[in-house]
């Protein structure tokens, strides 16, 4: 019963991250079952089954709360469930370790780009009218398609999903609380999609239904409440803490890859001070302007 409530947290704790972030159910959630000792052929298939009861409970949540851009969930669920098809067949043949490491450099590299992008003050938005300023913006579609079935692939390889396809749709300018919704709901039927696969290649006689069913039931408590919260985190504090997750998880996958034990710790550090840099950025520029006002009495109309 204690390890059953243990998988129910990670559940619960997998899918706040995911439904706040749009991403790291799978990392997360695998992270937790693995170090309890289940074996990880049944980790990819009961985290890929749980995601499709947690999205759908957290597509229900985000459609609740207008989170959703229908039309680009459908861009991005189609491409998404072929790249899934492709990533099962691949990881059937292939051993998914030699790949993790690829994986896990192409999202420290997207990491490193958000902060950057979220170290600057956003764009204040003008004022419309009401029914338009909540529902979803127009922005660049160009590569979602390709983005969504690259996504696909790698959720059927390390169930990983939304690290490919969030921080693609930020990247676009997409307003994080309709990225992150059109992403957990087509996440539904690419998570559906893989875990049907998964089962017709490994069989069933490794799942047990008990840590099936606690991770769901987990996961299913924390969507409604991470729909809830995302609607009030201001955009930039979402974009730096997506890539916070994307830094600190691919440290941790490259430095296990590496075999480096002590060193980690100094990266772990280093990802962090980034971090905090990139949050603070605008007010040491601020600061830095200012002070430079002063000292070469700069008017502010200048200094701007």
């Amino acid at each position: 019963m204690e390890n059953l409530f243990l998988v129910a947290l990670a559940g619960f704790m997998a899918a706040m991250v995911d439904g706040a972030l749009g991403m790291g159910f799978g990392p997360t959630s695998s992270t937790l079952l693995l170090s309890a000792g289940i074996p990880p052929a049944a980790v990819s298939t009961t985290v890929n089954l749980a995601k499709v009861v947690s999205g759908l409970a957290a597509g229900v949540s985000h459609w609740r709360f207008r989170n959703i851009d229908h039309r680009l969930v459908l861009q991005l669920a189609i491409p998404g469930c072929l790249g899934a098809l492709i990533g099962v067949a691949i990881l059937t043949r292939v051993d998914g370790d030699t790949l993790r490491p690829l994986l896990a450099l192409m999202l420290l590299l997207v990491g490193l780009r958000m902060l950057l992008r979220f170290s600057k003050p956003l764009p204040v938005a003008l004022p419309g009218p009401a029914d338009a300023a909540d529902g979803p913006p127009k922005f660049d579609e160009s590569g979602v398609k390709v983005v969504a079935a690259a996504g696909g692939v790698t959720n059927g390889l390390v169930g990983a999903w939304g690290p490919v396809v969030t921080p693609f749709l930020l990247h676009k300018g997409l307003p994080p609380r309709f990225a992150i919704g059109s992403v957990n709901t087509a996440e539904v039927a690419v998570a559906t999609v893989a875990a049907t696969s998964l089962i017709a290649s490994l069989g069933r006689g490794s799942l047990d239904i008990g840590v099936i069913l606690a991770m769901m039931a987990g996961g299913v408590l924390a969507a409604p409440l991470a729909a809830w919260v995302i609607r009030f985190i201001p955009a930039r504090a979402m974009g730096l803490a997506v890539a916070a997750l994307l830094l600190v998880t691919n440290v941790r996958e490259l430095a296990t890859w590496a075999d480096i034990n002590v060193v980690r710790w100094a990266f772990y550090g280093a990802s962090i001070a980034l971090v905090t840099v990139a949050a603070l950025a605008p007010r040491m520029r601020t600061a830095w302007v200012a002070r430079r006002s002063v000292g070469f009495s700069v008017s502010p109309l200048q200094a701007d």
